[in-house]
């Protein structure tokens, strides 16, 4: 019998109502579209196995928090999946099942103290709700400077503390006081940030690391946050129509199992191999940050001068 005083069980009840509503919403859509005849976003038939591949290898490594969003818009905008307009729909919506997945397991399987780990959830997601609308009229590329700076330093902090030169992180599963108030308040921050595109796990990581959490307590938040907005997002672009039915049954499809496959990796990692693992994440979206930012401020350029 389920322990119906266990905090979890209230989470993962939330959970499970937002993804069914995602799940009905996208079969009526699917169903609506078939009968009016529009193949692209109806039931078209099974996704291809690079569709399905796609979905395998992002999921993988979404697991292991280095995030799916950027690898995916780049293979689908290689070999042209989906029409660019449509590849943030597709996403949200292929995606959502394997991060849902990933949420239940390591809300499960790691030890985050109840208070910490619904404050920081509902921070994010409360950020992404009323603090996008404040970031959003911020300049991008700005943004996309600032925080690549800022996890190449978190970076070169972890690696000192890796070398014992410095600490950082430790074996703490919560937060409270001053310390949960402010940690909420960075989460609220990367909750907004989120909706424009910048991802939420690196810094999740530094936040909570640097807190003096184990870095591992980083995952049930960041994938918890990210359960809980996605299917909502989800439902707007399928009333929207603005997705490719078979490319995100691809992703959903093939990320499922590679979720399964990942976790078992995170779990057993040690506490100092945890630490390479957040650096490399960190590294990787620096520079995916930076080199968006690079893109944007040229494309801000050409368009002045046109």
């Amino acid at each position: 019998m389920p322990d119906l005083g266990d905090p979890r069980l209230y989470l993962f009840s939330a959970l499970a109502l937002f993804t069914a509503g995602l799940l009905v919403s996208w079969a009526r859509a699917a169903l609506a579209a078939t009968r009016a005849g529009r193949e692209g976003d109806g039931w078209g038939g099974w996704p291809r196995l690079f569709e399905l591949a796609v979905g395998f290898v992002t999921n993988f490594f979404d697991t292991l928090g280095i995030g799916s969003f950027a690898p995916t818009t780049s293979l689908f905008k290689l070999k042209k999946v989906v029409p660019d307009e449509e590849i943030p729909g597709t996403m949200m919506i292929g995606h959502t099942p394997p991060v849902v997945i990933q949420a239940f397991i390591f809300i499960a399987i790691i030890t985050v103290e109840s208070l910490t780990l619904f404050v920081l959830i509902a921070a994010a997601v409360l950020g992404a709700w009323l603090g996008a609308g404040v970031v959003a009229r911020l300049p991008r590329y700005r943004i996309q400077i600032g925080m690549g700076i800022a996890l190449l330093i978190a970076a070169a902090t972890f690696l000192m503390s890796i070398f014992e030169i410095t600490a950082v992180g430790g074996a703490a599963t919560g937060l409270s006081g001053g310390q949960l108030g402010l940690a909420a308040a960075c989460l609220f921050v990367l909750g907004a940030l989120m909706t424009i595109g910048i991802g939420i796990y690196a810094p999740t990581m530094i936040v909570v690391s640097l807190m003096g959490l184990n870095p591992a307590v980083a995952f049930p938040i960041m994938m918890g946050a990210a359960a809980f907005l996605m299917p909502v997002a989800g439902v707007r672009f399928l009333k929207a129509g603005r997705y490719g039915l078979r490319a995100a049954l691809g992703l959903a499809i093939g990320g499922m199992p590679a979720v399964l496959l990942a976790a078992f990796i995170v779990r057993s990692l040690p506490l100092n191999a945890m630490r390479w693992l957040v650096v490399a994440v960190v590294l990787y979206a620096a520079i995916l940050m930076l080199r968006s930012a690079a893109q944007e401020r040229r494309s801000r350029i050409e368009g002045a001068e046109a």
